[in-house]
């Protein structure tokens, strides 16, 4: 499907978005049942070393989500120029880049997990049961990481139900065989991890399949093309803006945490409750900046101008819809959402005090998150790179200023600004990004 065989509607957007923001919701599920099965076990070592392991591992795999970002945006270009020999290059060079990176990983776990665990102290007991659990986990990293691709190339093709198919076919497969691993066979920390990696395995398989369009015409075997030096450069440019930019942004939210901790308790458990609401948001506002990068790509790759501001349009109505009615959500339920993700008075009285800026977060962070899809359809990632570079100075300005002063209302309060200044920075950018795409009739 692309921009010249149907007709840019609001019911196509949701049919992009809706299953992402789905396919979002099965996340924190596997993380809860990973906690709960070892927590079967009656012992706090084990669930310490799931929890530690999986933060590590997740972390590393997080750093090459630029692998999705940049194959949905390339490909989203190549559909709309249809240039179907590249359409398929792009799969192949996003799943090979996804094998190689994770056959690196696997060489370099040594030193690697020991300088992460070194970063994260824990006893001895929780540092070995983790070392156990990654170095089974790590061996299902090409598969994980080639998944990425294999998803960024499904967005652009607006296959977004096969995503929602590959994710909840990885999440039951690894929920089943945690029970079946650790409850059944007694497998303990270990088994959670063997069901992880069967899981990620047997789902790269399965994102082949379901990838197989991109295989039947043959194109898929033009290796000169597949490693033209020319395209390889460009895919490795954008990836590392990509990766730059989002580096700077874990940055900061990680320093938002850590900084959180220099509090008293309970303020910094009330910081880790509010940051949930936070990830609500940000898992419903990726299923429209996911459509934004798709849509807007196949645009740019018609070189169509009108229907390149119509996808930036109607994904971005949809996104600050669903933006609004999760604060209206959040300003009236806030205090019963509180109560039911602690039992601590003194967390929750806190929690109240802060929710205001919880409240506020994501109306002045839409912005921000719907213009990244923009700019990552359109691979316009040097902007991102530029952006996220002049934010984050802002960030760390109103912390030096705000901190001090106000504690952890200025902690919350540089958070916002850093929103703002992401969404204001690139929203300067956008017009010369709309009128570089070349005009031509709808």
């Amino acid at each position: 499907m692309n921009l010249s065989s149907t007709t840019l509607s609001h019911k196509r957007v949701l049919g992009v978005a809706i299953p992402i923001v789905l396919a979002n919701a099965t996340i924190p599920i596997l993380g809860a049942v990973d906690t709960a099965v070892v927590g079967q076990m009656g012992l706090a070592a084990p669930i310490g070393a799931v929890g530690i392991g999986a933060i590590i591992i997740s972390a590393i795999y997080w750093l090459f989500g630029f692998l999705r970002m940049g194959t949905t945006g390339m490909t989203a270009q190549a559909i709309g120029s249809d240039n179907h020999s590249e359409t398929s290059a792009l799969l192949v060079r996003g799943i090979l880049i996804g094998l190689v990176a994770g056959l690196i990983l696997i060489i370099t776990q040594i030193p690697l997990f020991s300088a992460a665990l070194a970063l994260a102290p824990a006893s001895i007991e929780v540092e070995s049961l983790a070392q156990e659990y990654l170095k089974i986990r790590v061996y299902s990293a090409p598969a994980a990481i080639a998944i990425f691709g294999i998803t960024g190339w499904l967005i652009a093709k607006e296959m977004t139900r096969a995503v929602l198919v590959l994710m909840l076919l990885i999440n039951s497969i690894n929920i089943t065989l945690d029970f079946v691993f650790v409850l059944k066979l007694g497998w303990g920390v270990e088994g959670v991890a063997f069901a992880t990696l069967v899981a990620e395995w047997i789902g790269l398989f399965f994102g082949l399949w379901l990838a197989r369009e991109g295989f039947k015409d043959g194109y898929w075997r033009n290796w000169s093309q597949i490693f033209d030096r020319a395209r390889l450069i460009k895919m490795a440019k954008v990836n590392s803006d990509i990766l730059i930019r989002s580096v700077l942004l874990e940055i900061a939210f990680v320093s938002f945490l850590f900084l959180g901790s220099s509090f008293d308790d309970a303020t910094l458990a009330a910081n880790q409750v509010l940051i949930q609401f936070l990830n609500i948001t940000a898992y419903a506002m990726d299923g429209f900046a996911f459509a934004a990068e798709a849509l807007v790509g196949q645009a740019l790759g018609a070189r169509n101008r009108l229907m390149f501001r119509k996808s930036a349009i109607m994904t971005s109505q949809w996104g600050f819809g669903s933006v609004v009615f999760m604060v209206i959500i959040f300003a009236f339920f806030g205090s019963n959402i509180i109560d039911v993700m602690t039992t601590a008075e003194n967390v929750r009285e806190v929690s109240r005090e802060y929710l205001p800026w919880m409240v506020l977060a994501p109306l002045v962070g839409a912005a921000a998150w719907m213009l990244d899809g923009i700019f990552i359809g359109a691979t316009r990632t040097a902007d991102m790179r530029n952006m996220m570079f002049i934010s984050f100075f802002i960030y760390m300005m109103a912390l030096a200023i705000l901190l001090p002063r106000y504690e952890n209302h200025g902690l919350w309060a540089s958070l916002i600004i850093f929103s703002i200044a992401r969404g204001v920075t690139l929203g300067l950018k956008y017009p010369k990004l709309e009128a570089s795409v070349e005009n031509q009739s709808t």
